[in-house]
């Protein structure tokens, strides 16, 4: 299995995705919709419109990971965005949180101290 860093992002697409899509068109989808290196190490989530789909892409270093789960009921509460926004970031978290079938936006959130991981410079 993996495991998911500190460092490791964690990206939610906004709206519905066409869940047929596998390996080369998620690929694409984090490349071009969401604007992300799809080799970066860093988590891709994507839902059909029904809500009740969910994918998600992960570069291990080795290769490229497309886990998926299918609600037998119920949906998944993806988040709602205004604007032209295409992507959400999620902490560790409320990722556990979406997948334990908990909404986002009726969570409270409290004031919490966490550092911030940086990013180091390319050599």
């Amino acid at each position: 299995m993996f495991g998911l860093g500190a460092a490791t992002r964690i990206y939610l697409a906004v709206g519905a995705t066409d869940m047929r899509k596998g390996f080369n068109g998620l690929f694409g989808l984090v490349r071009d919709r969401l604007q992300c290196e799809p080799l970066s190490g860093h988590v891709f989530l994507f839902c059909n419109g029904q809500r009740n789909r969910l994918k998600l892409v992960f570069w291990d270093g080795s290769g490229l990971w497309v886990c998926a789960k299918r609600l037998e009921k119920g949906k998944f509460r993806w988040p709602e965005v205004r604007g032209d926004q295409n992507k959400v970031q999620l902490s560790h978290e409320e990722l556990a949180l979406l997948l334990g079938g908990i909404d986002l936006q009726q969570a409270k959130r409290r004031r919490w101290y966490r550092r911030g991981v940086t990013e180091e410079p390319a050599a």
